[in-house]
């Protein structure tokens, strides 16, 4: 079997260093990583030089007692079946030494169960409810939202953890596994055995704050300074119905409706967060709404505006929303918190049970009369929208609180007349939220087999319907809601759109649509699979596609020159300061492999969505989020065998006693050199 595995590892490692013929690398992995906050420290991390063990595989529970008790090589690495990957069994491997490092494989088909490894409660105190506001309300003391929830992302291990996205490569370690690791007829395995070597070491440690002051030295003092964690942050998208001028202040007497969704998604491993139900049906529903809204006629001449807003950032507690009020508070944004209307969220709203959508509002707030008013005007417009269409708005109940939601950071700062939408009452009906399930299959998005990706891409699924039927009724409201007199019947969202857009940010980002849409410079950003995660470095490729799919949906075509689309401000009719102008690669030419590039004008805008708590340098505020992530060297995965710790002193003493041997010849040989290699004198010589 060695022999054999050799020829593996030669097989599979071409070339000539002794490295590749040793090591086998698992190359399509995800890590768990370090996040910090206020706090605490919750993820995981290898040692410096990486975490080794042996390998063994569990499927079923009876499996760990090898692990934990009866296994005569520890530490070990596990195999973990995902069906497994769960608290209970977690925490058992967390409280001993005889785990060095876990590799998980994906649950197919996801666990019937549910698996949420996000809290009961999520953003727990970052929203409006609190001992000061409705505290009956608090800590979801009302309503449980994520029962599934396990809090397992917020678990602090200090072995790494590893995600293998790939069947080959998982059958791989099996195989090792299989014929190095498994006892044979009672016997314990023996040497050589199958390991695996994980690296994942993090920089920073303990909390934000402790992480941040040492990145902050580092700053003041060092030539090279060595940041250990960066803030998650990047930018929130917006656009308004009317233009209005991004670098001044709108008039205090105008009012606009803000409709919002989160563009943002988590899970246990770092940068997998498909986020289907909890993040894409929303805002894809929401970029469908828009484009409906802006084919009204009169548009223009309605008496409110309409704020079309995707925040970046919210999972961990509201980084998106919590910035903009920040800034409208400081007068850093063009509007202000006066200027708004009423607030309309979209939050999780795939999931439908009988078409009925319900609408969440805000109890306490309603016990204002004048917000009650606005309230109660607000529900009847957004009934009043889905009468004819296959969507049942309801009220979940003046005593139910708000679900989390961004809308409630607004409440913070004031009583504004607001509504959720969501599709379920109390609970989440998504028993994947936060987690690497929560994918196209969770929202029941199904393609028949044997369709080119072209045809995938424009093929309509009951999903896609379902949903445009939503933005439809939400687009029929919002034009209601900003003074529209009109029959709504134009206004229908367009189903084709929403399936291409699934496809987009939910099976394959780099498609024919995305590339025509975004500019030549940032096609680099156009990965295989989209994930949803807010990482460090911004923007991220969600924040970049939705900009430039608003973009598209709600912007014009303008008979613009490339110069001139890219230096707008050197066109006198241009209104710099009321559009943006994008520059787009545009589709491909059917009778050549160029391009048609053109210009496109658009109202669609970025502002920043770093938590206030980093610009105030306040990193133990418990007011605004304080979330980071720590640096690290490299991330990496290998197997390998190993042989037994008597063979390898064996052979370190051997190596040591030649290195001896070898020294003390080289000193004697030098010390004789005269005499071994003196040249002999010809007898035949004669001296004079």
């Amino acid at each position: 079997p060695a022999l054999r595995w050799g020829y593996v590892f030669s097989g599979c490692c071409r070339g000539n260093s002794v490295e590749r013929k040793i090591y086998i690398p698992l190359n399509k992995t995800a890590p768990c990583v370090r996040l910090l906050n206020a706090t605490h420290q919750i993820g995981c991390q290898s040692s410096i030089s990486g975490d080794t063990g042996v390998i063994h595989v569990v499927e079923k529970e009876d499996d760990l007692k090898w692990v934990l008790a009866d296994g005569p090589h520890p530490p070990y690495m596990i195999l973990l079946d995902g069906n497994l990957f769960n608290r209970r069994v977690m925490l058992q491997l967390k409280g001993t030494s005889r785990v060095s490092g876990l590799a998980v494989a994906v649950a197919k088909p996801s666990p019937p169960q549910g698996f949420s490894p996000g809290l009961k409660c999520p953003n727990d105190g970052f929203g409006v409810y609190s001992k000061d506001y409705g505290p009956q309300f608090a800590h979801c003391n009302k309503t449980v939202w994520n029962p599934v929830g396990s809090g397992l992302s917020y678990e602090d291990f200090d072995f790494p953890i590893f995600l293998l996205e790939d069947a080959n490569e998982t059958q791989v370690i099996k195989q090792c596994y299989q014929d190095h690791n498994v006892p044979r007829e009672g016997s314990v395995p023996e040497y050589p055995l199958c390991a695996m070597q994980l690296f994942s070491h993090m920089h920073a440690v303990t909390s934000t704050v402790t992480c941040m002051r040492r990145s902050s030295l580092q700053s003041t003092f060092s030539i090279n300074p060595e940041i250990v964690c960066d803030p998650l942050l990047d930018y929130n998208v917006w656009s308004t119905l009317q233009p209005i001028n991004s670098s001044g202040k709108v008039d205090p007497e105008k009012e606009v409706i803000i409709v919002a969704t989160r563009i943002d998604s988590h899970s246990f491993f770092w940068n997998i967060a498909p986020g289907a139900e909890s993040a894409v049906s929303s805002f894809v529903t929401h970029l469908a709404a828009a484009e409906a809204v802006h084919k009204a006629s009169d548009i223009h001449s309605l008496q409110r505006n309409i704020m079309f807003t995707f925040f970046q950032g919210e999972t961990f507690d509201y980084i998106g929303s919590s910035r903009m009020v920040y800034d409208m508070e400081k007068d850093k944004f063009p509007l202000r918190l006066d200027n708004i209307h009423s607030f309309v969220e979209l939050n999780q709203v795939a999931l439908r049970n009988d078409s009925v959508l319900w609408m969440h509002t805000d109890p306490v707030s309603r016990m204002n009369e004048s917000v009650e008013v606005q309230v109660r005007n607000l529900l009847d417009i957004l009934s009043n929208s889905s009468v004819g269409a296959n969507v049942t708005l309801q009220e979940a109940g003046y005593s139910q609180p708000l679900p989390p939601s961004s809308f409630q950071r607004f409440l913070r700062a004031r009583h504004i007349p607001g509504v959720v939408l969501t599709d379920h009452k109390t609970a989440f009906q998504n028993r994947y939220y936060q987690s690497m399930y929560d994918t196209p299959e969770n929202i029941r998005m199904q393609y028949p087999e044997g369709l080119s990706p072209e045809e995938t891409l424009e093929y309509v699924t009951d999903t896609a319907k379902s949903l445009a039927e939503v933005a439809t009724v939400v687009a029929r409201a919002l034009y209601r809601l900003a003074g529209g007199a009109n029959n709504t019947s134009a206004i229908q969202a367009d189903p084709k759109t929403v399936s291409r857009m699934l496809y987009g940010f939910l099976i394959k980002m780099n498609n024919s649509w995305f590339q025509s849409i975004i500019k030549p410079d940032i096609k680099g950003i156009l990965g295989d699979v989209p994930q949803h995660y807010v990482a460090v470095s911004s923007p991220v490729n969600t924040t970049y596609l939705v900009q430039y799919v608003l973009a598209n949906l709600t912007g014009t075509v303008v008979n613009l020159t490339k110069e001139e689309c890219l230096n707008p401000e050197k066109t006198p009719s241009s209104e710099k300061e009321m559009y943006e102008y994008a520059w787009v690669q545009g589709s491909l030419d059917p009778n050549s492999t160029s391009r048609v590039p053109y210009c496109v004008r658009s109202t669609v805008h970025l502002s920043k969505a770093l938590s206030p708590a980093f610009e105030l340098r306040q990193w133990a505020s418990t007011e605004y989020s304080t979330w980071t992530e720590s640096r690290w060297k490299e991330i990496r995965a290998r197997i390998f065998l190993v042989a037994s710790k008597e063979l390898e002193i064996i052979t370190l003493v051997v190596g040591i006693a030649i290195l001896i041997f070898s020294l003390l010849a080289t000193y004697f040989i030098n010390a004789k050199a005269d005499v071994l290699f003196s040249i002999p004198r010809d007898p035949g010589a004669v001296a004079y």
